[in-house]
């Protein structure tokens, strides 16, 4: 297998990682947010986050391109910011008021809804394949939820 294969290989890795790192996140925080609001349990785990994401910025030498940034960039990571905080705090307020396997399925409509919203904002290509599987998510959550 040629290298160029093995890298371009590499985003399945890290989607498994994502998926087995976002199913121990509902777990830990169902567990975390026992007795403590929900809102401030968001702002604990968030500066866990920001620590973390810098650090890696640093050891890996990224903040060099800081000054590569455009204002495009920024608002648009700014905006995925505020939605993604925005996320997390009714995720765990979410997850305070029902159990895991009522929050998790519902929270991974997110990837029926991204499919939608890369369609129409990014003009990505909606295969019958592609429909399939949102079609399948969606159906899944339902029967979970029930």
């Amino acid at each position: 297998m040629s290298l160029t294969l093995k890298l371009d290989a590499m985003w399945w890795l890290y989607a498994l990682l994502s998926a087995v790192f976002a199913a121990l996140t509902a777990v830990l925080a169902k567990i975390g947010i026992r007795g403590v609001d929900s809102n401030l349990a968001t702002a604990i785990r968030t500066v866990v986050i920001l620590v973390l994401a810098w650090g890696i910025v640093y050891f890996q030498g990224g903040l060099a391109q800081l000054g590569q940034l455009t204002r495009a960039n920024l608002l648009f990571l700014g905006l995925s910011g505020l939605a993604t905080g925005l996320s997390w705090l009714c995720y765990f307020r979410a997850l305070q008021l029902g159990t895991v396997a009522q929050v998790a399925p519902v929270d991974k409509l997110s990837v029926a809804l991204a499919i939608g919203l890369s369609v129409v904002f990014l003009g990505e290509k909606l295969t019958w394949h592609t429909s399939l599987g949102a079609a399948l998510i969606i159906g899944g959550t339902l029967v979970l939820i029930r």
